[in-house]
This record gives structure tokens, sequence and C-alpha cells, in this order.
């Protein structure tokens, strides 16, 4: 395995890093408080082709790898993870629903839309009695003739406040659990959707996550992705990568919430020293960078594993798990470095902090990822 980035990859990340710092990083206060991407933020994400990355070119996408994606994704984290995840959900779950599953159709009305950011997409899958058991999903489809009929609701879904398209799971018998779940892509706008609520949250203010009720939904045909009852399939391929690329977000957190300790703790004088200088910090500052590290190799391996056509099941709740602890650990560190100023909406700290805790929650909990990794473990065990 060869980690060092090609001369494209570096490229893209270098124009990553620069929007990130010159751009989003002045405007994350902003975002934060007002709990919205501005416009003018969106825009320039559209000109930088950040809506459609791996997205073949054909439609109006950049053709980027995998990789190049994942640098993206943590590079935005670094400066807004709010930002960051609303590209990855957008890139990793909706467009690459419809480009692996959709027909051709699908990809020329749908799709094309979504990669240029004229439409932001959504997941929907996660219910109040359907977290991580998300087999468990209660919203319901019927087939009348040649109409699916949706009634349900879905909470939890981030950009569900931009009401663009996204792609909706629901039962056609609740009691076949998986096998009897479809995929639809539903425009949001459309008579029978009812955005009900976006969610006041602890951290990733400006990201929408939002409560979406649906009231006798007429879908055609047109709006079924993949095979009837194949939904399930469908959830966890695009599960599986998309973890990569919270693991992404997760490391952008801890390496913004690093960068900015190490700079304070270089600055800050206590006791006629700077305080970088005292053996307690110095430790600090070592295990925040030594798990970060950790968390690029792992990160790296699971993208290089994904532009190589494997399926990375393990590889990348490894990467999720040990990258979201990562940033847990890296952001409270950083307050207890920057004392009582790290508790002061000033200076930033604690946005990373409050940030950080999702990354261990959503996209499947470390709890879930690690019986991901131990399933694995025991099946490669039992065919060897």
């Amino acid at each position: 395995m060869d980690f060092t980035l090609k001369d494209e990859d570096k490229l893209v990340q270098e124009v990553a890093q620069n929007f990130a710092q010159k751009v989003l990083k002045p405007a994350a206060k902003q975002i934060d408080e007002e709990e919205k991407i501005p416009e003018h933020i969106l825009d320039q994400l559209r000109e930088l082709g950040f809506f459609g990355v791996c997205m073949p070119e054909e439609l109006g996408g950049a053709g980027l790898s995998f990789l190049s994606y994942v640098l993206i994704i943590k590079e935005i984290s670094k400066a807004c993870a709010s930002t960051g995840v609303m590209l990855a959900v957008h890139n990793s779950l909706t467009c690459a629903s419809i480009n692996k599953f959709g027909t051709k159709k699908q990809k020329e009305y749908f799709l094309k839309k979504l990669i240029s950011g004229e439409k932001i997409g959504c997941f929907m899958l996660t219910e109040p009695e359907a977290g991580s058991d998300a087999a468990n999903i209660s919203t319901k489809v019927e087939k009348i003739n040649d109409k699916y009929i949706i009634n349900g609701g879905k909470i939890f879904v981030t950009n569900g406040g931009y009401k663009g398209y996204g792609v909706l799971f629901a039962t056609h018998d609740k009691s076949m659990r998986h096998k009897g779940i479809s995929a639809f892509i539903v425009d949001l706008t459309e008579n029978g959707v009812n955005i009900v609520r976006n969610e006041k949250k602890m951290g990733l203010h400006g990201s929408y996550t939002t409560v979406i009720s649906f009231n006798n939904l007429e879908l055609s045909k047109e709006n079924l992705l993949g095979e009837e009852k194949n939904g399930w399939p469908i959830a966890m391929f695009l599960l599986d990568a998309s973890r990569i690329t919270i693991a992404a977000q997760a490391l952008g957190i801890a390496e913004g919430a690093f960068e900015e300790a190490l700079l304070y703790s270089n600055t800050r004088k206590q006791f006629g020293k700077k305080i970088c200088e005292f053996e307690a910090i110095k430790f600090k500052l070592a295990d925040m960078a030594l798990r970060i590290e950790a968390s690029k190799h792992l990160i790296c391996h699971a993208a290089w594993l994904e532009d190589s056509g494997k399926t990375p099941i393990k590889e990348a709740s490894m990467a999720k798990i040990f990258a979201s602890e990562t940033a847990n650990f890296v952001t409270k560190e950083a307050i207890q470095i920057f004392g009582g100023y790290g508790y002061i909406k000033d200076y930033g700290i604690e946005r990373y902090f409050r940030d950080a805790k999702v990354t261990e929650i959503y996209e499947g909990t470390s709890e879930i990822q690690r019986l991901v990794i131990a399933k694995e473990l025991l099946k490669n065990l039992s065919t060897s």
C-alpha cells in the first residue's frame, strides 16, 4: 500500500484547504450562531465542484478519487464541521446512491441537479424506533396499481431543511424487516411531504437536522431506486463507505482543535514561561498528535481500499471509531489547554468540542461499529 498523495490529490487538498481557511473558517462562528450556511458559501462550493466530487464527468461531476473526496471533507470540517457534514451526506449518501443504483433517466433528472448543487441531498432512514436497529422502520409504502403511497415519518435527516432531493426508505411489510424495505428518490417539495422542524442541537448548528413526515405521498415507478424490496442492501452499501467520510470529518475537527491549542500553548504564559514548556502540556500535545496521526493512517487505508474497488467494511468501521474518539479526546484536551478561555465562545474551541460528539453517534454509533468489526473478524475466522 502506497499512501503517497498523487499530484491530483495534492492539488485537490490545496484547493480545499485554501477555501476552508480563507473563506470558511472566518465564517464558522457566524454559521454556528445563525444556524445556517450562507448562500454565498454554498455558491462557492458549487463553483469548486464539491457537490459532485466522485461523480462521473459526463454527468457534470468532478470524477475524483475517493481519497481526494476524503481530503476535501477533512479540510472543510477542519474549518466548519457543519459544512463538512452537509457535503458528506449529500455526496456519500444521496449522490452515490443514485449513481450506483439509479436508472439512466434518474441520473439525468435527479443526479445532475444534485451534482451541480442546484438541489442538496439527504438520506431518510432513521426513525424514533429505528436508529441502530434500522431494519425496524415503520414508514409504510403501499402499492396501488402503478403508484406507491408513502405514510410515516423520519427523524435526524441531515440536509432535510434544504428541501432538495432525498433517498427515502419505507417498508411494504414491517414483519419482513430488512427483506421488506424499498428505496425511493423523493423531491421534498412534493405534496405529501411535510418539513416538521429543524432540531436544535448541541453542536453542528449550521447543519439542518430535520424531522419530516409523509402523508399520502404519491410516487411513481420512476421514483423507485433499484429493485422493489431491495432497499436494505442499498442502505448498507452506502453506509459502509460513508463511514469513512465521517471519520474524515472527525479528523478535521481534531486537527482544527489541535492546531489552535498548539498555537495557544506557545503564546500563553503562566509562572513566567510559555505553558507549552510545562511537561503536563507537552504530554497532552503529544497524545493529541499521536491519535491524529493514527487516525490519518486508518482513514487513508480505508479510502485506498475503496478506490481499489474493494468493500472496506471492517476498515471503515475501524477508521470511524478511532477518528471519532480521537476528535472527542483532542477537543476535550484542547479546552483544558485553553483553560477558562476554552469555555468562552469567542475563542471557538468550545465549538469544536460540541461538534465532535456526534461523530461517535451518527452513521452508526461506536458500539455498532465494534459489532461490525467483530462480525467481520469472526466471519473471516469461520472461512479460514
